[in-house]
């Protein structure tokens, strides 16, 4: 079949002229087509056709395995080999030339050109696909190209395609966007459901239902599970159970390039396949023969906590969204089956789309962009989910301890040249700091970067030594993987002829270079370690590493529950860190309270972050020495240790209320993590000249919180959230706050009378909770619409208070009645 034949077949074929228009016309293209529409292959291949783009094209690809594929077919397509006309760049891979027109790009690619060369010189169509995934880089890419088109190229063309995607959304951004919708061709696929056994059996149920598909359907599969042990597990299971024409093959980004082709070709002859794989099946590849797709309803995703600058990976249901695209898999080439093991009331509950990855990741890579970029805030730039500020935050702080901003968030010289190299920020820095130690050292930090760009999966042994010896003697099964990317890492810091050897009391202070706030210390029991960054992390007891007094740690996975655990690391001498990374060590004095000794205690600590590696003693602390002394017992201890009277923790919840209640007030964090780690600047002032915890209790809480507040936000405070309330009877009692719940007011109910409704504070978006008492004191009603209580339950307080209180008044019309303290004579 014809090249022009080919691209008649497909779908989006029938908006294609339409399309091309577009692109022609506007600066701004959205195309939303569904998988198997074309809008990958055939719109690339009609462009190149056209020539309506004169310049060169740049498609970007969220996964390499795709873009591979994607590059090789459209080669194919024009009988060449990519590098001619096709070009293809990821990581580890270049294959361009002179007489390339569009090249399909990976990761950071676009990033790096856009940064290298914001005018992109020859470069006059940008393309953006599978942007429903909401890669992190897409986002950066898209926010750096609409600053380029608004600022330097307005004849620069963006073309976002997707196969689901918000279009309201993107075109909040994309205001000038031209926007396409192409269908798809699928064929009808059968639904069934089908939820495994509890006790987490997914594996067994899944080989069972793949056994009985291949049994009495025709076709090859297409199984979904969140990650590669999942994989290997079910690969195991299904052992011996199937029938000899049908090929097991796994499929996920940590197989060797052959091996993800093996899965994605046609079966051989007389043969049929069932292929296991993640979420990397879901768009964009074409798996030849599949009408059979069988969907565990499950992704792993990475979820970056800023607190601790550690990922938590966890297995989550997938969304609606990735439901369906699964399911379409099996009516690409013909009609299909999709079991899912998951019922459809839990398919309901899902949202509609995953959410994007700058919401949930480790935005180090963004915040360096932005440095790069010369951006002082992210708001400076346009995106459809701004980057969190917390992680923002985490990252920015990482950059600073690599050295490669200063204290105003530019890049430094060391960032700037760690900016050229093209790989992660942890990763440049360690390339950087071994270029200044010759080439020995830099040999060491490309075969450590390479193995830390793809840690290998399945390997037990956590110890960075073994791993790296593996690949230097070729036991690892993708040592010449590794051994290639080294080369090229070893290439960028202008070294080539020289052997890759591992010099290996190096590997511990390069990785320290990247990783400054993972240096660990043994807490000297149970495998236990402090890191760099205050976080706690551990080692399974027998494994290798686990008794080493000092580490440096590269893979940590937060657990759910205590320290976070280690699975790759290097064991580490302090000398030798000290020597070769100065900058990371410094001596600080530091006062305490000795609980032991009863009094307080002055010593100079080497410090590494929050690391104490030695200590010496300064003697008694002088006068001006002690309050701080106090401080640091105080954080240590805990704010109960502080004097909390009545008033104090009446001001404190206020805050804390109104902090929730009017976000607008400007009320400062006043929650026990910030007030202890900010205790210096609101406590301290008011500690002076105190030298035991006894002389604590002469403490003026009180006047510190406010101090705190300021005397502005207090006055706004006391107007919106008053200490107390004035009754229709003129009687004033104390409003009862506590942060989470609504503030209560404790009432006879007579002085109420004459109060339409529950009363109001916050500016009038919260109302009290009315505690009425009886005559006695006691509670008789608690309610938060006194409106409804007088038209409703009142009647019965009042048909039994008459009889109990009968001096004092029970009106038939209380919400009109006089307000009281008296009893009936005293009327």
């Amino acid at each position: 079949m014809s090249q022009s034949s080919a691209l008649s077949q497909l779908p989006i074929a029938a908006v294609m002229a339409e399309l091309l228009a577009a692109i022609a016309d506007c600066p701004q293209v959205i195309l939303k087509a569904p998988p198997g529409a074309g809008k990958s292959t055939g719109l690339p291949l009609a462009l190149l056709q056209q020539n309506i783009i004169a310049g060169k094209m740049i498609m970007l690809e969220p996964r390499r395995l795709a873009a591979r594929n994607i590059a090789n077919y459209l080669a194919s397509q024009l009988g060449e080999s990519v590098g001619e006309t096709i070009g293809l760049r990821v990581r580890g891979s270049t294959q361009v030339s002179s007489h390339t027109r569009l090249e399909i790009v990976t990761e950071g690619v676009m990033t790096r050109m856009l940064q290298q060369d914001p005018e992109l010189q020859g470069i006059d169509l940008l393309i953006f696909d599978e942007f429903h995934e909401r890669n992190l880089n897409a986002d950066i890419s898209l926010a750096l190209a609409l600053e380029v088109q608004e600022a330097l190229r307005d004849d620069l063309k963006l073309l976002i395609m997707s196969a689901t995607l918000d279009g309201a959304a993107l075109q909040s951004i994309l205001p000038a966007a031209g926007y396409i919708e192409s269908t798809g061709r699928s064929y009808p696929v059968e639904l069934y459901y089908k939820t495994p056994a509890a006790g987490g059996r997914l594996i067994e149920t899944a080989a069972k239902e793949i056994s009985s598909l291949f049994s009495h359907e025709t076709g090859s599969m297409l199984v979904f599970l969140p990650g590669a042990g999942e994989i290997q597990r079910l690969a195991q299971q299904l052992d011996g159970q199937l029938a000899a024409d049908v090929l097991v093959c796994p499929l996920y980004g940590q197989l060797s390039v052959s091996q993800q082709q093996q899965a994605i070709a046609p079966a051989p002859t007389g043969k049929r396949k069932v292929v296991l794989a993640t979420n990397i099946a879901e768009t964009s590849l074409t798996i030849e023969g599949i009408r059979m797709v069988v969907d565990c309803g499950l992704e792993r995703l990475a979820q970056w906590d800023p607190k601790t600058g550690i990922s938590r990976l966890e297995s989550v249901r997938i969304s609606r969204a990735s439901a369906e695209q699964r399911a379409g898999r099996a009516g690409r080439l013909a009609p299909g089956i999709c079991l899912r093991l998951y019922s459809e009331e839990m398919l309901a509950r899902q949202p509609v789309a995953q959410q994007p990855e700058i919401l949930r990741a480790d935005l180090t890579s963004l915040a360096m962009a932005l440095a790069q970029w010369g951006c002082s805030s992210p708001l400076d730039l346009q995106w459809l989910d701004c980057p969190p500020e917390p992680a923002l935050k985490q990252a920015e702080s990482l950059l600073a301890w690599l050295v490669v901003t200063d204290d105003d968030g530019r890049l430094t010289a060391t960032g700037r040249a760690i900016s050229q190299l093209g790989v992660e920020p942890r990763h440049g820095a360690m390339l950087w700091r071994a270029k200044q130690h010759g080439v020995s050292v830099a040999a060491t930090a490309a075969m450590l970067v390479a193995l830390l760009e793809e840690p290998p999966r399945g390997n037990a042994n956590p110890d960075l030594h073994f791993q790296l010896n593996l690949i230097e003697s070729g036991a690892l099964p993708r040592s010449q993987f590794y051994l290639k990317r080294a080369r090229q890492l070893f290439t960028k810091l202008s070294y080539s002829a020289q052997p890759l050897k591992v010099s290996h009391q190096w590997i511990a202070p390069l990785l320290a270079a990247g990783f400054p706030d993972r240096i660990a210390l043994s807490r000297g029991q149970g495998s236990r370690y402090r890191l760099a960054n205050g976080q706690g992390a551990m080692m399974m007891p027998d494994e290798p590493l686990a008794d080493e007094a000092l580490l440096v740690v590269a893979d940590i996975v937060k657990t759910q529950q205590g320290d976070s655990r280690i699975f790759s690391a290097v064991r580490a001498d302090q000398a030798m860190l000290q020597q070769v990374l100065p900058h990371l060590f410094t001596w600080r004095e530091w006062f305490d309270w000795d609980d032991n000794k009863g009094r307080l205690t002055a010593e100079k600590h080497l410090c590494c972050g929050k690391l104490v590696l030695e200590r010496q003693s300064l003697g008694e602390p002088d006068a001006d020495k002690a309050a701080e002394a106090l401080l640091n017992a105080v954080i240590r201890k805990g704010l109960s240790t502080l004097p909390w009277n009545q008033a104090a923790q009446n001001l404190l919840e206020r805050a804390r209320c109104a902090r929730d209640w009017l976000p607008d007030l400007g009320i400062p964090a006043m929650d026990d993590e910030t007030l202890l780690a900010e205790a210096a600047l609101w406590l301290l002032p008011y500690m002076t000249g105190m030298k035991t915890l006894k002389a604590l209790a002469q403490l003026d809480l009180v006047a510190a919180l406010e101090a705190r507040l300021g005397w502005d936000v207090k006055q706004r405070l006391d107007h919106a959230l008053p200490t107390h309330y004035v009754v229709p009877t003129g009687s004033r009692y104390p409003i009862r706050y506590q942060q989470g719940q609504a503030p209560v007011l404790a009432v006879k109910l007579q002085e109420m009378f004459g109060e339409q409704a529950s009363p109001r504070i916050a500016q009038g978006q919260i109302a009290l909770v009315l505690e009425l008492l009886s005559p006695a004191q006691r509670p008789l009603q608690i309610t938060r619409d006194l409106a409804a209580f007088w038209q409703g339950a009142y009647r019965e307080v009042q048909k039994e208070m008459k009889g109990r209180y009968p001096k004092h008044p029970w009106p038939d019309d209380p919400a009109s009645h006089q307000p009281t303290k008296k009893i009936k004579k005293q009327l």
